[in-house]
């Protein structure tokens, strides 16, 4: 089977100054049904599609489309519909209370013998529409106003706002909003000082009219706090415009606290010069209906293509005219030099006053609406709507599904109707931040919830995305900074020279000892165990460069790896001339076996580094660090951090370096007092004890530390620790060599054993 929803006052124009207002309720529309077409379990084997029709500013196009939708395609035959291909659903509109009335005084009495089909239309402050007997069949999607007005009570007497203004559209209706707003005002001791009524009368030249400067000067005069402005944007566009001259030519602001009402459609402005300009709106307040992100709908609108329209006849119009381009076909040149669209412009480049890509109100009041009748009609298509409609042979009744609807839409919210149409509990407060390139935030700071009890219902907070954090004055969401030690900061700097500095040192070192790599002192410490030594603490020291800078995939798959192995290797190398100095000593024992291990000492630098290398690749192998952003560690800053993947296997790296340490250290330790010939041992029992006492504070410092200073204490522990080794080992060494070469003898080495 096959349904249409039509719907209709969608305004829109094709001005080239001002873009197509409302869009986003045809886009929001369309993509309802093509989710709710898509779910096999809604609405199985039954096809939804829609109709839009284009509505002028005054209605007048109305009654002829209300018309035309219960007549057969083509004819004016109300109630006569020959064919059975389109089978009306339901109609969702109008956007105004008159154009919701002229279209309900035309569907009240065929909808009402036609179950099958209702309205869903906005009511504003039309009293008449919630008449059940004239209207059976007419549901708003709209907030009922003593909602409203109660939310802005709320919002008044928590900010002790007692001495008000109004401005309000002229309109046939806007008596009963009053009647309802100052009552409620009334009740809550709040007063009211002006009321003003606005006329939308704007001349080619945006010159002001009398009415204009009379509401202008009503407001400039009135010693009131607060201004409640009320009424579409097509009529309020009117006091912006008005606010606007008055600020350029007298370069200053009211100073009133602007309250805005739900009715403010935010797109429907489009590209007006004054926006930019515009600093009394800085600052404001306004109410919203509630709305949530809907899942698919950004990927659904990045999707848009004007050449690939699917049906869309104002797609390729509204491209041309937001992106300033001209949709042509393949291969074709502009006649008129204009900018070609390739279809691929960025929406993201949009202000939100053209188009916002957060579905708007309005639209997700359409979203949720368009699945309310598609729930609706699965109502009415149950197993026991099905034997009825067999028994009776009536069609199933949509009316009464649709009152008794109750789901819960795809953003996780819970969407019903009642008698009168679509229940709302509580609005949105979105403040307002003008800036000087003619850009505007609207930013949401908390929410109104009517049925929860006072003290709950408005002092509540909103949370900030993940990625953003609140301002000094909580009332904004700011985006948070990036966290990494880079090599600006000035700790990265630090450590940054620190490394580049023992580096220097350690190939002078290295230097010093290949050019009296032939004197006695460099001889008698086995030069291959030092030269190995030395190139290990120097990569010791680069390594650290793997930990600056911003994460990558790749430093962080290296850098633990890395810095495992190569210390590893360091230890391996101060482990075999430890027991180099044991040997040459037990050598010197008549009978002693020792001295065949003598030159063996290369195996433990391989064997070693080879069990750490082992320990690294099944780290890398089964769960392999990867880049992360932490948005809760550090407040207000996202951390880029590597994510160790198995801290288990990282602990493992590092206590297999701490076991080499313990061992060397032990060593070390035990030859200590062997003659003065074989010392070094003295000097490497001094460095193990610096490397231990290092990489032992590290372990809590490093656990009580986030975001760079996490990195930074690691960096800083890999320079102390290797500069330990380098400082212990050699600068006794480098002593002798460098200041006093007359030490440097056999003789001298030798001299005191006995």
């Amino acid at each position: 089977s096959q349904f249409w929803l039509c719907i209709t006052t969608i305004h829109m124009t094709s001005n080239k100054n001002i873009p197509f207002s409302n869009y986003q309720h045809v886009l929001a529309l369309a993509f309802a049904i093509q989710e709710i077409n898509k779910d096999p379990h809604l609405l199985p084997n039954i096809t939804l599609g829609f109709h839009i029709y284009e509505d002028n500013l005054y209605g007048s196009m109305a009654q002829d489309v209300s018309v035309s939708l219960l007549s057969s395609r083509g004819k004016m035959f109300p109630n006569y519909k020959c064919d059975t291909q389109d089978n009306l659903l339901s109609v969702l509109g109008g956007l105004s209370s008159k154009i919701s009335y002229q279209m309900a005084t035309i569907f009240a009495s065929f909808f009402s013998l036609s179950p099958s089909s209702f309205q869903l239309g906005y009511r504003f402050c039309d009293p008449v529409l919630s008449d059940k007997s004239q209207f059976p069949t007419f549901y708003q999607i709209d907030p009922q106003y003593h909602l409203q007005n109660a939310a802005i009570v709320q919002l008044l007497l928590y900010f002790q706002w007692n001495w008000i203004g109004i401005v309000v559209p002229t309109s046939e209706n806007i008596e009963h909003f009053l009647q309802m707003l100052t009552a409620t005002l009334a009740q809550n001791d709040i007063c009211i000082h002006f009321v003003e009524y606005i006329r939308f009368r704007i001349s080619i030249f945006n010159d002001l009219q009398g009415n204009q400067i009379d509401v202008l000067w009503a407001i400039l005069n009135s010693n009131a706090q607060v201004v409640i402005v009320s009424g579409d944007a097509t009529t309020l566009q009117s006091l912006i415009i008005t606010l606007s001259h008055y600020e350029e030519e007298n370069h200053t602001s009211s100073g009133k606290v602007w309250i805005l009402t739900t009715q403010w459609e935010f797109s429907a402005f489009g590209y007006h010069y004054e926006w930019g300009k515009l600093k009394t709106l800085h600052g404001a307040l306004s109410l919203t209906v509630h709305t949530n992100p809907v899942p698919g709908f950004k990927d659904y609108l990045w999707a848009l293509n004007p050449h690939e329209p699917h049906g869309d006849v104002f797609l390729p119009s509204w491209w041309e005219v937001v992106f300033d381009c001209e949709v042509l076909k393949a291969g074709l040149a502009s006649p008129d030099g204009r900018k070609v669209c390739t279809g691929e412009e960025n929406l993201d480049t949009l202000p939100p006053s053209v188009f916002d890509g957060k579905m708007t109100g309005f639209s997700y009041s359409v979203y949720n609406a368009a699945y309310s009748v598609a729930h609706a009609l699965h109502t009415a298509y149950t197993w026991e709507s099905q034997q009825a409609l067999k028994r009776n042979r009536k069609k199933p009744c949509l009316q009464m599904s649709v009152k008794n609807t109750l789901f819960n839409n795809t953003a996780g919210e819970e969407v019903s109707f009642s008698e009168s149409g679509m229940k709302y509990a509580g609005f949105d407060i979105l403040n307002w931040v003008v800036f000087a390139n003619m850009t505007i935030l609207r930013q949401k700071v908390g929410w109104v919830d009517l049925e929860a009890p006072s003290a709950e219902g408005f002092t509540q907070c909103i949370r900030c995305p993940e990625d953003q954090h609140p301002n000094k004055n909580h009332i904004l969401c700011i985006p948070k900074t990036l966290n990494f030690l880079s090599y600006e900061d000035t700790l990265g700097f630090i450590l940054v020279s620190l490394a580049l500095v023992f580096s220097s040192v350690t190939i002078l070192v290295l230097t010093a000892f290949i050019k009296h790599h032939n004197t006695p002192i460099v001889k008698a410490n086995n030069r291959d165990l030092t030269y190995i030594l030395l190139v290990s603490l120097l990569l010791c020291f680069l390594c650290s460069f793997l930990f600056i800078g911003q994460p990558r995939k790749l430093t962080c798959l290296l850098r633990q790896s890395t810095f495992g192995i190569i210390f590893s290797t360091a230890i391996s190398s101060v482990l075999a001339k430890t027991l180099t100095v044991v040997l040459a000593f037990m050598a010197t024992k008549p009978g002693n076996r020792a001295r065949k291990f003598l030159g063996k000492q290369l195996i433990v630098i391989l064997a070693c580094p080879l069990v750490q290398t082992a320990l690294c690749a099944s780290w890398l192998t089964i769960s392999p660090p990867f880049t992360n952003l932490d948005f809760c560690s550090v407040k207000g800053e996202i951390v880029m951090e590597c994510n160790e993947g198995s801290t288990t296997m990282f602990y493992a790296v590092l206590g297999y370096m701490g076991f080499l340490s313990l061992v060397s250290f032990i060593v070390a330790f035990l030859a200590r007092k062997l003659p003065d010939s074989f010392n070094e041992a003295t000097f490497i029992t001094f460095s193990m004890l610096v490397f231990c006492s290092v990489w032992i504070s590290f372990l809590p410092t490093y656990l009580s530390t986030k975001g760079k200073s996490m990195v930074a204490v690691e960096i800083f522990s890999i320079l102390a620790s290797a500069a330990g080794l380098l400082s212990c080992i050699f600068l006794p060494k480098c002593y002798i060599i460098v200041l006093r070469p007359d030490l440097n003898n056999r003789s001298h080495l030798m001299g005191k054993v006995k």
